[in-house]
């Protein structure tokens, strides 16, 4: 299984044997993940943060790890229109990201039930691949181990393979992939 999160839609699809087994779209990616910590930031702490700083929030918390901490935000008071510092917990935040982040989850079991199921059993042996952004998402790959209970990996070189797999169509040295009827 495959799961890329890209900005607008995150693809997921179960891959055997040179086919597309089983796929679903959800359009839900990391623009719905940035806009859900956006809006608690607004809601819980009256800060308006640019977009372009959603980001690196992201990434600041998933270097403080599972352990529950916080970090100092700046950004712009919805009231009075100056700029402040807030103290967000990054328990919070998690929690803000994980509401988009329940539409993927339920994606996957959509995919794993049209699935034959010797095809599920050999994924608790290998596993969720994450890749494009998905694979960068602090906390991602711990959520969806939790949730399914399949080992998660990280594709290499995760913010690049889709271009280069794109690349390796293009000059015909992998060939694209199309859904397989399923059989009876």
């Amino acid at each position: 299984m495959i799961v890329v999160c890209g900005a607008r839609t995150t693809q997921i699809a179960v891959l055997s044997l040179g086919s597309i087994v089983a796929a679903e779209i959800v359009p839900v990616g990391s623009d719905a993940i940035d806009h859900a910590v956006v809006q608690h930031l607004r809601s819980r702490h009256a800060l308006m943060l640019p977009s372009q700083s959603v980001r690196p929030l992201r990434h600041v918390f998933s270097t403080v790890g599972a352990a529950p901490g916080s970090t100092e935000v700046y950004g712009r008071d919805v009231v009075s229109g100056l700029a402040r510092t807030v103290l967000v917990e990054t328990d919070d935040v998690w929690h803000a990201m994980r509401t988009p982040l329940t539409a993927v989850l339920d994606a996957i079991g959509t995919v794993l039930r049209r699935c034959p199921p010797d095809l599920v059993a050999d994924l608790t042996d290998r596993g969720i691949t994450l890749a494009v952004g998905s694979g960068l998402m602090p906390g991602l790959d711990a959520m969806l181990r939790s949730a399914t209970g399949v080992p998660v990996t990280l594709a290499e070189r995760p913010d690049v393979c889709a271009v280069q797999g794109l690349g390796a169509m293009i000059e015909g040295r992998v060939r694209p992939m199309a859904l397989a009827p399923l059989s009876a």
